[in-house]
């Protein structure tokens, strides 16, 4: 019992958690604004809220996941693109109530500790930040060996970012034969890889390197596609249209989510032939069979983000959306 232990013998490096954070700083000092008052590594982040900007300013928060879709990052051995996906989902969820993102917050539990694979994950998080306006003001890594396997990570994020008061989006407007407004989807997003997985790996055999008909790239590739943030090509519709409600489809499909946000007493009447399924959903249901209620619960189907306006309203906005290059779809009403 000479021989000395040290804590790398039980799989934590430190010395690799500080080689990580000096590849990380740089890049994550371009998301900083003016507001940001502290430096990575300090044991918070502190943001200074413009409070002169708003009149009745209220902070809006979310947290979210990735889910197995990291699994896919794992087997393509790409890992630039999550944390660009853990970004978009989160800024999404608290756009649809009308909130701007302030800051972000990450955390990472790895297995073993790889600063080079820290670095990229953290990359995809600095772009979605940047493209958002959206601070990235702190994080942690944490190195958990014996918890998860020695390649496999988990990423999760927290967002904050403030709404007007009185312009909360929270579907109290909505009404009797408001119209459904989808905008497109760019994949799976970050929902249904559970399920995609099972299907395409192990009832199908394929890999991530499978060629599939009627899909661009290979079947990894399509699947890691960035999930889509819709906060620039909305943001600038609110300031001239009445939109009563906003739903990102995520887990519980477009019925589900668009439900959320609807007062008593309303429902929807979805027209699922309103829009053509990209070939990545309807492969799923034809490799594995999939019932259609399960594929509308489970996954987007090509529409990730739906507003709900008046329907007097929808014809101009449709078309300001058609010219900034968008493919708007009327996909229902409320009933």
């Amino acid at each position: 019992m000479d021989k000395e232990t040290r804590y790398k013998d039980a799989g934590v490096d430190i010395s690799a958690g500080e080689e990580a954070v000096g590849r990380i700083k740089t890049m994550v000092r371009s998301t900083f604004t003016a507001r940001v008052l502290t430096d990575i590594g300090r044991f918070g982040g502190f943001f200074e809220l413009d409070v002169g900007r708003y009149r009745k300013p209220v902070l809006v928060s979310s947290i979210d996941g990735v889910g197995t879709k990291l699994k896919v990052a794992m087997l393509m051995n790409r890992h630039d693109t999550v944390g660009e996906d853990l970004v978009n989902h989160c800024v999404n969820d608290i756009f649809v109530g009308g909130a701007m993102p302030l800051f972000f917050l990450d955390y990472i539990g790895t297995g073993k500790l790889s600063p080079a694979v820290i670095e990229e994950i953290i990359s995809g998080m600095v772009r979605g930040c940047r493209n958002a306006g959206c601070s990235l003001i702190g994080g942690e890594m944490a190195e958990m060996p014996g918890f998860y396997q020695g390649g496999e990570y988990d990423v999760a994020g927290c967002i904050v970012g403030v709404a007007e008061k009185d312009r909360i989006i929270d579907g109290s407007s909505i009404r009797k034969k408001d119209v459904l407004i989808g905008l497109g989807s760019s994949g799976l997003h970050t929902n249904g890889y559970s399920l995609a997985r099972k299907i395409f790996f192990e009832m199908a055999g394929l890999t991530v390197s499978s060629r599939v008909d009627g899909l661009a790239g290979t079947l990894g590739e399509e699947l890691l596609r960035v999930h889509r943030c819709y906060l620039k090509i909305v943001s600038p519709l609110l300031e001239k249209y009445p939109v009563a409600g906003m739903s990102h489809i995520t887990g519980g499909g477009i019925e589900g989510n668009t439900r959320r946000i609807l007062p008593d007493g309303c429902r929807l009447r979805i027209d699922w032939d309103a829009w053509d399924t990209p070939v990545l959903f309807s492969t799923i249901q034809q490799y594995g069979r999939v019932p259609a209620d399960d594929m509308r619960r489970t996954f987007n189907l090509g529409i990730g983000f739906v507003l709900i306006l008046h329907a007097g309203d929808a014809d101009p906005l449709l078309r300001e959306l058609r010219q900034a290059g968008e493919n708007p779809v009327v996909i229902g009403e409320v009933e």
